[in-house]
């Protein structure tokens, strides 16, 4: 269970960045053509809350379907790579060259590969962008283990993949659920890159675009706003699924 202060703490920090912006907004005297405050902003929730709850749960369920496929692919070579140095020697020069490539430089030429296939894209963007971090932290937690438990379990008939079940996994879960905090934000990256660069008229991306073409800049940041509250809601959903997994490794760091 989360205490009070766990739960006070970050809606506090949230109010006070809320404030500090409504403040340099009013102290520099900016029309919204130039920047919105936040109280700018509940008129444009009022008049498109419709659109933002029919496109937000467009990108919500994108972002989440290209992120799980990311976790079955990044942990499946995470685990290749930390079972073999040969894997491990030749794959992460590719991960490493593929992570540095601009993803936006890449919308266009998924948009030319599978015309029309607009949510297949965007799914493919969010998985493209999130898995790298997944299959480091997990090739790396698993490179790491002591290989007197190889030996060990070894000798005694087990086999790999009872060695990753058995110690391998719990020890690499720390390690996997931070990898995944950081995957929740690149995937949503991704999936709207694709729907602002290959507009199709769905998404949040779709919506901020449509604020931007018509000069309605509160419907623009409204839109930044919706996309952070997404990211914090999935984000510790995370949270929760690593209490449950992995809250040993908490308790043993106090």
């Amino acid at each position: 269970m989360m205490s009070w202060k766990q739960i006070a703490t970050p809606i506090l920090a949230i109010i006070a960045f809320l404030a500090l912006w409504e403040f340099i907004v009013w102290v520099n005297g900016w029309p919204t053509y130039v920047m919105a405050a936040p109280s700018d902003l509940p008129a444009a929730y009022e008049r498109y809350w419709k659109l933002f709850f029919v496109m937000g749960w467009q990108t919500l369920w994108r972002t989440v379907a290209g992120l799980l496929i990311a976790v079955v692919f990044g942990t499946m070579l995470g685990m290749l790579m930390g079972f073999s140095k040969l894997a491990r020697d030749a794959l992460y020069p590719l991960l490493v060259g593929f992570n540095a490539i601009p993803k936006a430089t890449l919308v266009p030429v998924l948009a030319l590969l599978f015309i029309g296939q607009h949510d297949f894209n965007t799914v493919l963007m969010a998985f493209l962008i999130s898995f790298f971090p997944i299959a480091v932290s997990v090739g790396i937690g698993l490179s790491t283990l002591e290989p007197e438990y190889r030996d060990i379990l070894g000798a005694l008939g087990a086999s790999k993949f009872t060695i990753f079940r058995k110690i391998a996994l719990p020890k690499t879960l720390p390690e996997f659920f931070g990898a995944l905090k950081v995957s929740v934000t690149l995937a949503f990256i991704g999936t709207n890159l694709v729907e602002i660069i290959s507009p199709h008229g769905k998404g949040l991306g779709a919506l901020f675009q449509s604020g931007a073409t018509n000069g309605d800049y509160p419907l623009m940041f409204a839109v930044l706003i919706a996309l952070a509250f997404l990211g914090i809601v999935l984000y510790y959903a995370v949270v929760a699924l690593e209490r449950i997994f992995a809250g040993w490794a908490e308790r043993e760091a106090h």
